[in-house]
């Protein structure tokens, strides 16, 4: 296995990310933000449906935690909505997203720079919901982070957390897109680090991309439950655009609404 500093590597990739404004890294308009404090939060996890307003009922006065999910979306987004809101990222670039949207918009809301697999910063059930955007991908033990967002919630806590469907790693999407045709190349769970070939994994070092792994639903899913988390919703959604010729059979992420159990 090549040896990298996963956390060093990915913080920068996304700092890159960040500054080049990919749809991820793109700060929400002023008018989303107004509508947000009007009630109609338009929150997103994965690309195109927004979470159910059913979920968000009450959010006014939450301490919540918006985790792995910064660039100026869901956490002004949830604090425009009246909740008390922290972002944990490991990209600084991505907080800054973050808190240009809430000086902007003359928003509360704290960023710091931490590992979402490791929220030793704050003390056991400090918040009402964690909020977390589909960038488990980007972590090599998702366990760790089910177990932490369990750890910080406080009984009766909900998680939102967005995830990729481990069957879009199935397949080399930018062959599929020059072939027009979409074939299995990858044996799941995938890595990055694991599954491609040396000379492609030190070109994606080199050029500083995020390195992911796809998981797979025993611990994306049941991860969760063996945190002690109860699944109580699941939607699903597609992919971006055209960027994959699977949007044409499959659903390619999902989020999940877990809640910590009451004492």
């Amino acid at each position: 296995m090549t040896k990298i500093d996963i956390i060093k590597h990915n913080a920068t990739a996304w700092d890159e990310e960040s500054l080049e404004e990919s749809p991820w890294c793109t700060p929400v308009s002023e008018e989303i933000i107004e509508d947000a404090k009007n009630g109609d939060i338009k929150l997103r996890l994965t690309p195109n449906k927004f979470v159910p307003k059913s979920w968000l009922e009450g959010i006014i006065g939450k301490e919540v935690l918006c985790a792995g999910s910064g660039g100026g979306q869901q956490a002004p987004i949830v604090a425009a909505a009246g909740a008390n809101v922290i972002s944990v990222d490991i990209s600084e670039e991505q907080l800054n997203k973050d808190l240009l949207v809430a000086n902007r918009d003359g928003l509360k809301l704290l960023a710091i720079k931490a590992d979402m697999s490791d929220l030793s910063d704050f003390e056991d059930s400090t918040f009402d919901l964690v909020i977390n955007a589909a960038s488990t991908v980007f972590v090599p033990d998702v366990e760790k982070v089910w177990s932490e967002f369990y750890r910080v919630l406080k009984p009766g806590g909900e998680v939102f957390a967005g995830m990729m469907n481990p069957s879009f790693f199935l397949f080399d999407h930018a062959e599929a897109q020059e072939s027009g045709v979409l074939e299995v190349k990858h044996k799941l769970p995938y890595s990055d680090i694991e599954s491609l070939d040396k000379k492609e994994l030190k070109r994606i070092i080199n050029d500083e991309v995020p390195i992911v792994w796809s998981h797979c639903l025993e611990t994306l899913i049941g991860g969760q439950t063996k945190a002690g988390f109860v699944i109580i919703d699941l939607y699903e959604d597609w992919w971006a655009g055209d960027d994959t010729l699977l949007n044409k059979f499959s659903p390619t992420t999902f989020v999940t609404r877990a809640k910590k159990p009451e004492l």
